[in-house]
Order: structure tokens, then sequence, then C-alpha cells
């Protein structure tokens, strides 16, 4: 392909090579996650990824305002809250509840955000990368982490 298209074609390859090397990293080093939005309702998507996280040998933190208690863990109002090393922060809110929650991850010293499915921020990553974070977008945390197994 050349011309316009091509270059598209390239950076579109570029950024999902960048991506699945980011992702690759965070799943094999990282092993304390944060799960902001994490609810206690087992139907929620939170709760089964972070129940397979769980499962797969990850601690998981939630990060819930509403919530006391998650999967036997104690539940933190804020991430600032968290009395322990955070190594992913993973993100289960709005997208344009995202920059307050990367504010916070880069504030603990996470080494990376991941922003589930259908959840986008360009300029809350931006900052994160900025900030020396790994940075993972629009991506189910479960699904690839099944898929490296």
């Amino acid at each position: 392909m050349s011309g316009f298209w091509g270059k598209v074609s390239r950076l579109i390859t570029g950024r999902e090579e960048r991506d699945m090397s980011d992702i690759e990293e965070i799943l094999k080093t990282c092993k304390t996650v944060a799960v902001v939005g994490l609810s206690p309702k087992v139907e929620r998507a939170s709760y089964g990824v972070a129940s397979y996280l769980k499962g797969c040998g990850f601690r998981i933190i939630p990060v819930n305002p509403a919530a006391q208690e998650v999967m036997g863990e104690k539940c933190y109002p804020r991430l600032t809250d968290v009395a322990e090393p955070v190594d992913v922060v993973d993100i289960f809110r709005r997208s344009e509840d995202v920059p307050s929650v990367v504010d916070e991850a880069i504030k603990i010293g996470a080494k990376a955000v991941w922003m589930q499915l259908g959840i986008v921020n360009e300029e809350a990553a931006k900052r994160a990368r900025e900030a020396g974070l790994k940075v993972v977008m629009d991506k189910c945390i479960k699904v690839e982490h099944g898929r490296l197994r």
C-alpha cells in the first residue's frame, strides 16, 4: 500500500505493535492490580475480570467509594488511599472520569494504567506516558492475559 492509506496503515500497525509490547510487559511483570470501579455485584464485568485475575495469582485491590469490601478484600475510596504499592491501575470508569484516575495513578507511582474495553481518553493517556507509565486503552486485561497464556 502506498500514499495516504499506506502511511495510515503503518501508523496503526506501529501503534498496535507498541501496545502489544506494553501489554506483554505489563502482564509479565506486574502483579498488583488496583481495580478502579470494581463492583461488589458478581454480574458486573469488573467483578468477573477481577475474579479472573485473582484466580491467576494477581493481587487485587478494589477501589470504589461505595463499597467497604469486594471479593474478601478491603475496598478503598480512592487510589491515593491505598496503603501498598500498585503496579497496574485497571479502570472501569467512563472515559470522562479517566483524567482524575490517571492523576492519582501518577501520584501513587503506579507502573501502568489500563483502560478497559470502550474506555479511551487520549489526553489522560498522554499525561500518563509523559509521567513514565505504560498505557493500554480499549482492551480487556482478562482477554489479553488469556491470549498470552
